[in-house]
């Protein structure tokens, strides 16, 4: 069990993951739509683990893992991104990111993810 914070902008991909994380017995402890959002929420909740979308308005995934990797070397980040996004990922994982997922999600591929990351 892992206590995970979710960025998207798109609601309903932030749902959709949140089930998904709920059905393994993972604890969403909180949600961001940007990525500004999602470095104020990582400082205040300290998850163990973060699922990031790339494209975000404010602050893209990208610069949020930046920020986030800087201030917290040990941050487990999961990237998650469109098909046709692999240069964004590679940059991604460059920056500090654990793993990524592509959406949409297969609930397999999410829980092998986080079960990687978590080890």
């Amino acid at each position: 069990m892992a206590k995970v914070l979710v960025v998207d902008d798109a609601k309903f991909m932030r749902l959709t993951l949140t089930k998904m994380l709920a059905k393994a017995n993972h604890v969403v402890i909180g949600e961001a739509e940007n990525g500004r959002q999602a470095v104020e929420m990582y400082r205040l909740l300290k998850p163990e683990i973060v699922t990031m979308d790339i494209t975000m308005p404010e602050m893209t995934g990208l610069e949020a893992v930046q920020q986030i990797t800087k201030e917290f070397p040990q941050a487990k980040i999961i990237i998650c991104s469109s098909m046709g996004q692999q240069k964004m990922v590679m940059s991604a994982i460059e920056a500090g990111a654990k793993d990524y997922i592509v959406k949409p999600f297969n609930e397999n591929r999410v829980n092998e993810a986080i079960e990687r990351v978590l080890r």
